[in-house]
């Protein structure tokens, strides 16, 4: 089974996005600069990758041999697989780092490196939560298996009532459970949709890629350091733990704090297939920016506290979204269309709790419903 022919209300507004374009298109002429990276983001992508290998070379080596030293290095390297995630990786998967589509694909392929599989990555973010953002049953990011409640449209159990609790704690093993267990269990459902093979990879292509790729990595990453790093082997297991669990929860609070907000809007398809609103409006409806003013933020996390202006053109690079975000807000005001935002990450993130608070207990399901968009037929 692929993906169903999903059809967006074309009537809903056009003009809105065809003069934003208008408008983006007009200011990079105007400044005469191109819409992909410049030396800031090479500098970016030298630095995160550097952050990520040094630490382990350093302890690989004997340079760093104290107990609480290793902590911090693996720590630091947790860090830094985020950084690479959100500034370096996401642009490039998205075609946005370079005009090149060879060099986005090196690029992209760093994720090798962080222990995941970046078709699978470019299928489950490029192909169905750009196309399908915070849609039942089509955008992944907010289907977790029935264990925990994102969407006023899924199904309530009564053990979501203390998804608030443990939710946070399944974040931290997002990268783990990605490395280990989801790369496996997506290529399988992507073959059986045909999606793969939509991408122009067969199924066995795709599964010796993961297995190889995730077995120097292991390699390198767990068994490397259980034999040279002057610890215990469970001591180098816990560190690598660490590291993955700072990433996750790095990664995961980005992204949820973007889309999964009391402000944001859901919704479910009809019988037919079909959206009520123009693929932008939708957008618009399904997406918030935070902490637009945290300059240091905004580049550690690749410039994704902008998702309105990364969703609207998700191949301009990041390092753009700045000067673009007042552009968008002024078209979104001037046609009366929904432009969400925070100040502040931690306003987000509030926000983010609040909701999976309430979507766990029902406390607020009849006016969270109201929010949700039946697509009528």
């Amino acid at each position: 089974m692929g993906i169903p022919v999903v059809k967006f209300n074309e009537k809903d507004q056009p003009e809105f996005f065809r003069e934003a374009k208008k408008r983006v298109n007009a200011y990079f002429k105007e400044n005469n600069i191109s819409r992909y990276a410049n030396f800031g983001m090479y500098f970016k992508t030298f630095f995160m990758v550097a952050m990520y290998i040094t630490p382990l070379v350093l302890m690989l080596t004997g340079v760093v041999t104290s107990t609480w030293a290793i902590v911090g290095m693996w720590a630091i390297m947790g860090f830094a697989i985020a950084g690479i995630g959100l500034g370096i990786m996401h642009d490039a998967n998205h075609g946005a780092y370079s005009r090149s589509h060879k060099v986005n694909r090196v690029i992209g392929s760093v994720l090798y490196m962080c222990g995941g599989y970046p078709l699978n990555w470019r299928i489950q973010h490029n192909v169905l939560h750009h196309s399908f953002t915070n849609i039942e049953g089509l955008d992944e990011d907010i289907e977790k298996q029935g264990i925990v409640r994102f969407s006023p449209t899924q199904e309530r159990r009564k053990f979501f009532k203390f998804q608030i609790i443990y939710a946070p704690l399944l974040y931290g093993i997002l990268t783990l459970y990605w490395g280990t267990v989801k790369d496996y269990e997506q290529v399988v459902r992507y073959h059986k949709r045909g999606l793969l093979e939509a991408q122009g990879v067969s199924y066995g292509q795709a599964l010796f890629r993961i297995i190889f790729n995730k077995v120097w990595y292991y390699g390198v990453f767990i068994a490397l350091p259980i034999i040279f790093i002057p610890v215990p082997w469970w001591g180098s297991v816990l560190g690598f733990v660490l590291m993955q669990f700072i990433a996750g929860m790095i990664l995961a609070l980005i992204f949820q704090a973007a889309h999964v907000l009391e402000e944001t809007e859901f919704f479910e398809l009809d019988e037919n297939i079909s959206v009520e609103n123009n693929w932008a409006i939708h957008q618009m409806k399904t997406t918030s920016n935070f902490a637009r003013k945290g300059y240091l933020f905004s580049w550690y996390v690749g410039g994704l506290n902008y998702q309105v202006e990364h969703h609207l053109f998700p191949n301009i690079c990041h390092i753009h979204y700045k000067k673009l975000a007042p552009i968008i807000e002024a078209t979104a005001k001037e046609f009366n269309v929904p432009y969400h935002q925070h100040k502040t990450f931690l306003g987000a993130l509030k926000s983010h709790f609040k909701l999976i608070h309430s979507l766990g207990t029902g406390s607020y399901d009849e006016r969270l419903k109201e929010k949700t968009t039946k697509v009528a037929a």
